[in-house]
């Protein structure tokens, strides 16, 4: 990478530092906005690359830009759950708008950046792809075994008792595609 520092891009330039960094990526429009913006994918989660803050001009560029993966949830997910994510991440939020839940990351290029500061914050929103994937799967397991454990106590034994959901013993309360 160069050492000519980075203080806007255009979708075109993102694309192409997404494309150097191993990712493919594509344009695509918002179908109601009609604004366009980038698709890619990592770990089998697709996400979009959102061009934030426009700058002044007549060229369509931008200061910042926004990592956005939006999962749809079924069944029940507690906020808790959630929470407990942006208690003990950094960087990359969560957020719980049932049916969606919303996975984001900021970055900017505000007051420039080097080339190998834009390549890091690509490389922190892969990782923590990863990780919510592995978080997510291991509380969706601890909420599946929970709810089998709170199914097998008789009635009587637990007043305060979660309700039977229809659930198989072995299966989690919500899933996310």
């Amino acid at each position: 990478m160069s050492d000519t520092l980075i203080a806007k891009f255009t979708l075109d330039g993102l694309r192409e530092i997404l494309q150097q960094a191993g990712y493919r990526v594509e344009t695509v429009a918002d179908p109601v906005a009609n604004v366009p913006y980038l698709r890619s994918a990592t770990a089998g989660l697709a996400f979009d690359i959102r061009p934030g803050s426009r700058l002044a001009g007549g060229a369509p560029e931008f200061a910042d830009l926004a990592f956005v993966a939006v999962l749809q949830v079924q069944g029940d997910l507690s906020l808790e759950l959630v929470n407990r994510w942006n208690a003990t991440r950094r960087f990359a939020r969560l957020q719980l708008s049932q049916p969606f839940l919303v996975f984001c990351l900021d970055v900017t290029v505000a007051g420039a950046v080097s080339p190998n500061h834009l390549r890091a914050q690509i490389e922190i929103w892969d990782r923590l792809v990863q990780d919510l994937i592995a978080y997510l799967r291991e509380e969706l397991r601890k909420l599946g075994t929970t709810s089998a454990a709170n199914a097998a106590v008789p009635q009587d034994a637990s007043p305060a008792r979660q309700p039977d959901r229809g659930a198989e013993p072995d299966a989690p309360i919500a899933t996310i595609q």
